[in-house]
């Protein structure tokens, strides 16, 4: 781990960060940009939202994020990694005014609650185990703001042949029993357990990642 990185459970790949821009976009089978654009279009943007990336990586959701917003009103995305070394690429190639990253832990967020209108998070929960998983969805339910939304992509209960290959290939390869919950399809149950209205299966990618949206309920609603 690297010396700044922030304590958590979950794996962090900072070992992985130097090389990561390189193997983002072979892992997604060179569709990382238009799967990106999905998730985004999904968020329906408004230049003063203020949106929260979860395990951001190297930053290149949130930059696409950033650059539909307007800082003079308001507007910014924040991406967030436990991995120090993600972060600072992240920073150096991908900060602007409308995109910033900082070093924290899903599960343990420093903001306040309501601060966002929206969160997103794309392949991050499959590296965390149940507890973190929940830990980290209710966090991200204290800092929306009422009303607020949350689409998360990431890997599900696989639909197709190649799905199952690869989603069960990572799971014994990589020998990551966080992957095993993912596919046995836990996610939804999870968001509901945070507080989120039933998750909504919005698209798939590549047969076992699943792009889901939901909403924390608004005030006063049962």
């Amino acid at each position: 781990m690297h010396p700044d990185s922030v304590p958590t459970r979950g794996r962090t790949l900072d070992y992985g960060a130097p090389v990561y821009d390189m193997l983002e976009p072979l892992l997604m089978l060179g569709k990382l940009s238009a799967n990106n654009q999905r998730i985004i279009d999904l968020l329906s943007l408004q230049k003063q939202h203020r949106v929260l990336d979860l395990g951001c990586g190297t930053g290149t959701l949130t930059r696409a994020i950033g650059d539909r917003l307007d800082a003079a009103s308001g507007g910014g995305a924040l991406g967030i990694d436990a991995a120090a070394a993600m972060i600072r690429i992240a920073t150096k190639k991908r900060a602007s005014t409308t995109c910033r990253f900082e070093v924290a832990a899903a599960e343990s967020l420093s903001y306040a609650d309501g601060s966002f209108d929206s969160v997103v998070s794309s392949l991050f929960f499959h590296h965390v185990d149940r507890d973190l998983k929940e830990r980290s969805l209710k966090e991200a339910f204290r800092v929306l703001r009422p009303g607020g939304l949350l689409i998360v992509a990431d890997m599900h209960t696989p639909t197709t042949f190649m799905g199952n290959l690869l989603s069960y290939g990572s799971r014994w390869f990589f020998m990551q029993p966080q992957i095993g919950e993912n596919i046995a399809g836990i996610l939804p149950d999870v968001m509901l357990a945070a507080g989120f209205e039933q998750p909504q299966l919005r698209t798939m990618f590549f047969g076992y990642i699943a792009v889901f949206e939901t909403h924390k309920p608004e005030a006063g609603s049962a």
